[in-house]
C-alpha cells in the first residue's frame, strides 16, 4: 500500500449509500443476519446492521472510476485495501484521492459524525494503478 500523502487531497467524491443497501445481498443469496438483523447486529457489538465491506469497498472504487478513468474500468489496473471499520447503510462514503503519476492513494471514509468513535471509523484503501 501507498502512504497518504501529507497534503489535502486532489480529488474527492461522496456518495451516500442507501439505508437498505445491506438488504440487497440478501437477494444474491448472502444469508449473514449481521448485515440484516437488528438483534444479530447488537450482539456483535453495532448498534444496527452493518454495511457488507465488499459494497463500501465498491463505493471507494466507483470514486476512483468516476474521477480517473472516466467511468472506464479497464483503466483500473490494479487495487488493494484494508478495513478498518464498519459503514452503516444510509451513510455517506467519502473517497479522497491523491495522484502521483499513474499511481493513486485514496481513503475512503464515512462523513457522518458518530458520537462515541467520530474520527476512529475510516475505511482505508491506497494503491491504485490508473
Amino acid at each position: 500500500m501507498h502512504p497518504i500523502p501529507a497534503r489535502p487531497p486532489d480529488l474527492i467524491c461522496d456518495r451516500p449509500t442507501r439505508s437498505e443497501a445491506a438488504l440487497i445481498y440478501r437477494l444474491s443469496g448472502d444469508p449473514n443476519p449481521l448485515h440484516a438483523d437488528p438483534a444479530v447486529a447488537k450482539a456483535a457489538g453495532f448498534p444496527r446492521p452493518i454495511l457488507h465491506g465488499l459494497a463500501s469497498f465498491g463505493i471507494a472504487c466507483h470514486g476512483i472510476l468516476k474521477c480517473l478513468c472516466d467511468h472506464d474500468p479497464s483503466r483500473l489496473k490494479a487495487i488493494s485495501g484494508r478495513y478498518s471499520a464498519p459503514v452503516f447503510p444510509g451513510d455517506t462514503i467519502r473517497t479522497e484521492m491523491w495522484r502521483d503519476g499513474t499511481i493513486v492513494s485514496f481513503r475512503a471514509r464515512v462523513i457522518e459524525t458518530r458520537c462515541h468513535r467520530a474520527q476512529q471509523w475510516p475505511l482505508r484503501a491506497d494503491g491504485v494503478r490508473v
